[in-house]
């Protein structure tokens, strides 16, 4: 049955070039992925594909669905194409969307054999709006037995750890006044901000070594000879889990209350983006993977890299089982979130990982529909954790 799988895989290779190519020459940042979008959910009704666009009110977001007539696991792959403003898809993710989609049409060939259920779930804005945590917190994985997604990279790594992460912002409001003529008659919005930033400085000390903390001063001030009467300061705090985020966000947050007092400033705490939670990846679920993609011709698969970003599957791993590997494609030191690296995601290199992803995506969803005492174990281990 892999072999067929395979063959699948190759039947459709060509046209998922194209896709991922596509996708590279119309980036669409976060929420306007309309010609990205269109591609996919073509790409998988004519593959029989039952598609509902725009869920949960999100306008490029969707759900794709190819159910067997027999009872079994329902395996969810999960597709990314925004782009990064003024540099495309310096994330990779054209090939994303398009390894989710050639994964699902793959092993939906074979499904009517086997059993179980594809789901494909269009996430729009990955970069800005996270729309997976939405979905998890609005039951989209409810029925959902194992999700996956994988990501380009320069090399390949096992599916590892994320840092949780909340996007704070501090909004002092104080009184404007002459600089020169009359300080004492003005409260410094500017001044809490600075002391925001100070006392952070000092948390530094204090706190996990793992624990990031990083921010900006949006506004400050309009004219040097005029005492700010608004500032407004955005940080995004994150930490190894929920819980320990938690406890140094209520820190950062103590910090902004003190400089509010001590300048007069009046404060508003508001969270300027979506939370990410941790990512939890499912060991059991990550092996199989890992022997899919040898079984493939990935030869190198280094251990989880370590990792200070975030990222919303995080927030899916918490409520299914899931992974968030990622998959070399030839461009060796070159960073992400650059035009080098967008670059990359349209070469013959990336297009033969491409193939490869999607095959070891769908031999893995396979595997867990025919092994039920697979699925066992990696609930069992989901559960525990």
């Amino acid at each position: 049955m892999k072999g067929l799988i395979l063959k699948e895989v190759e039947k459709i290779k060509y046209k998922l070039w194209e896709i991922n190519d596509y996708i590279y020459n119309n980036p669409e940042i976060g929420n306007e992925e309309f010609k990205a979008v269109k591609e996919l959910a073509d790409f998988l009704r004519e593959n029989n594909f039952v598609v509902e666009l725009g869920i949960l009110d999100k306008p490029t977001s969707f759900k794709a669905t190819y159910k067997s007539d027999r009872k079994g696991p329902n395996i969810a792959y999960l597709c990314e194409y925004d782009a990064l403003p003024e540099i495309g898809h310096g994330c990779g993710h054209n090939m994303i969307g398009t390894m989710g989609v050639g994964a699902a049409v793959a092993l939906s060939k074979v499904l009517d054999s086997i059993g179980g259920q594809i789901t494909v779930l269009g996430t729009p804005a990955e970069e800005c709006d996270g729309a997976k945590v939405e979905m998890t917190e609005k039951g989209v994985f409810d029925d959902v037995d194992v999700a996956m997604i994988l990501h380009p990279s320069d090399v390949t790594y096992e599916s590892g750890k994320s840092l949780a992460m909340d996007a704070i912002q501090f909004y002092f409001k104080g009184k404007a006044s002459h600089a020169a003529a009359e300080p004492e008659a003005a409260i410094n919005a500017l001044d809490a901000i600075i002391l925001t930033f100070n006392g952070i400085n000092a948390l530094r000390q204090h706190i996990p070594s793992d624990t990031r903390i990083h921010g900006i001063i949006k506004e400050g001030g309009v004219a040097a000879n005029i005492v700010p009467d608004k500032s407004i300061a955005q940080f995004y705090v994150r930490a190894s889990t929920r819980e320990a985020l938690n406890k140094v966000v209520e820190k950062v947050k103590n910090i902004a209350k003190g400089a509010s007092l001590m300048t007069g400033a009046e404060l508003e705490i508001s969270n300027y983006e979506i939370s990410y939670d941790n990512m939890k990846t499912n060991i059991t679920l990550s092996k199989v993977f890992n022997n899919n993609l040898k079984y493939v011709g990935v030869k190198d698969i280094l251990p989880a890299k370590e990792s200070y970003g975030s990222v919303d599957m995080g927030n899916v791993s918490n409520v299914v089982p899931a992974i968030h590997p990622y998959i070399g494609i030839g461009c060796f030191n070159t960073a992400a979130h650059t035009k080098g690296f967008a670059e990359a995601t349209v070469t013959d290199a990336a297009h033969e990982a491409l193939v490869q992803g999607a095959s070891a995506l769908a031999l893995t969803g396979y595997e867990v529909i025919k092994d039920s005492e697979l699925l066992i174990n990696i609930k069992e281990e989901f559960n525990t954790r």
